[in-house]
């Protein structure tokens, strides 16, 4: 991993200064990409974004940045892009300080911004030493999530086609699935969502080996059958629908008959049953018959010690004593068959015996 510390104006970094929408973001002559079509959208306030200015005009250090150098000697910004495009933008009249924008300054406040010097890392190396080093600094500042950093290692055309669908507010993957999505498109939770899916939460791999590849077609067309999978088995849509695995189910049972209306019928039950205490874990359940999904309500400490009373400390399995702590609560007739968690369908079992029962 090479690493190394560079110091550049910010007349250097705002030449050529380009904000769009169809080319994304980017500095230095064109060689730096301070925003990627697609990725994070600028998140400074107006208060954060006047602090960085004044501490320029104040010639005070700003936090150092981190430039990613790529295959082609061009860079991608890794840390410092509210930073950068906050001075990029006052210098090119987007907004005004103290009533003074870049514009109403005079030459020799000009000339002290744009000769303000800029700590920078250049970094490169080989892409598993660039992430962990990645992952070690990123400490300060408006902190990058893992698929931010994922990002800024596997860049490409094919990374740029798959933020098209994924990372924007409004984004097509936000227009078809937000009822079903936890997160943000922008800070990359819904790209980092679908490439777990596609690859069995082989992201790191799934990426390197499509870093080259001329698109996402793959990737969007993966994601748009989830969904569309989703809304035919689960047709009545639950906002406890939101942020549930799907992708592992749609993987397992995309081939496999269901019965919707027979399926949405057990539901109903489900979701009224007070025993269920994660309502959101039902649609897992009610394909893969786990009840791990459910988190059945618990036996409570009292209930416990109720039945441990009860049986003088006997597993009523093996006919063996234990203390207490030792043993663990169950259900005398099981949940799946009506069972209620109170204290008289409440056994306690030795560990080896609970499990050993849990486990059939």
């Amino acid at each position: 991993m090479k690493i190394q510390l560079n110091e550049i104006t910010i007349r250097e970094v705002s030449n050529g200064y380009l904000n769009s929408d169809e080319e994304g973001v980017v500095g230095y002559g064109g060689k730096l990409n301070i925003r990627p079509k697609y990725q994070r959208e600028f998140v400074y306030k107006d208060k954060q974004r006047d602090a960085v200015i004044d501490t320029i005009k104040k010639n005070f250090p700003l936090n150092v940045m981190y430039w990613v150098k790529n295959e082609n000697g061009n860079f991608e910004v890794l840390d410092g892009q509210q930073r950068t495009i906050s001075f990029c933008e006052y210098i090119a009249g987007a907004f005004s300080l103290d009533n003074l924008y870049f514009h109403n300054l005079t030459d020799v406040e000009k000339n002290q911004i744009l000769d303000y010097g800029l700590m920078i890392y250049f970094c490169e190396g080989n892409d598993r030493e660039k992430l962990d080093w990645f992952r070690i600094i990123n400490i300060a500042g408006e902190k990058l999530t893992d698929q931010e950093l994922r990002n800024a290692i596997y860049s490409g055309v094919w990374l740029i086609d798959a933020k098209k669908y994924f990372s924007k507010s409004g984004c097509p993957a936000y227009s078809i699935a937000s009822d079903y999505l936890s997160g943000s498109a922008i800070r990359q939770d819904y790209l980092e969502t679908a490439i777990r899916w596609i690859s069995g939460d082989k992201i790191e791999d799934y990426m390197s080996k499509h870093q080259h590849e001329p698109n996402a077609n793959e990737l969007w067309l993966y994601f748009q059958n989830i969904i569309n999978w989703v809304k035919v088995v689960f047709p009545n849509y639950r906002k406890e629908m939101k942020g549930v695995e799907f992708g592992p189910l749609y993987n397992e049972f995309k081939n496999k008959k269901i019965d919707s209306k027979k399926i949405e019928k057990e539901i109903i039950g489900l979701m009224q049953d007070e025993e269920v205490t994660k309502k959101s874990g039902i649609y897992s359940y009610v394909l893969t018959r786990q009840e791990k999904y459910l988190s059945i309500r618990s036996f409570t400490d009292k209930m416990k010690r109720e039945a441990y009373e009860r049986q003088k400390g006997i597993c009523p399995k093996c006919r063996e004593y234990f203390e207490i702590e030792e043993m663990e609560a169950d259900h005398i007739k099981p949940w799946y068959e009506g069972g209620k968690t109170t204290a008289e369908n409440c056994q306690m079992l030795c560990k080896q015996d609970n499990r050993t029962k849990s486990g059939k």
